[in-house]
């Protein structure tokens, strides 16, 4: 198994490679975000992994960019292609395609075309 040295990464990229993500594109945008990344020389700077599940189903393919903590929904190949040129090359997220971004305190919704549930109050349904 391979263990990087990270210490020149500026960027993790997180893609969903749980069951309802691979039904929509999951392996055809993992390939693109990671040949995408080598052809623009990238592959030092910026880190990919697979995910299982990352909780988004219904906004299925989910790719997550860290540290900005921006949470993508529906990405197929070329929105794939363009958040490694528009995000992980020029530093602008591709922000019609965001779901969520970490805003310093915690993460904020930018499109709520999806209702979550809500953790807390599961949480507490469980505990009584």
């Amino acid at each position: 198994m391979t263990t990087w040295n990270l210490k020149e990464m500026n960027h993790h990229v997180l893609i969903c490679n749980g069951s309802s993500c691979m039904r929509k594109g999951g392996e055809e945008v993992t390939q693109a975000i990671r040949e995408e990344i080598k052809s623009q020389e990238l592959d030092v700077r910026v880190h990919t992994s697979r995910t299982r599940c990352n909780g988004r189903c219904k906004d299925a393919c989910v790719v997550v960019v860290y540290p900005e903590g921006a949470w993508y929904h529906e990405v197929d190949e070329p929105l794939a292609k363009r958040i490694v040129h528009q995000h992980l090359q020029n530093g602008e997220p591709v922000k019609e395609a965001l779901t969520y971004t970490y805003n310093g305190s915690g993460m904020e919704l930018l499109n709520d075309r999806v209702k979550g549930i809500e953790k807390d109050r599961e949480v507490k349904k469980a505990v009584q």
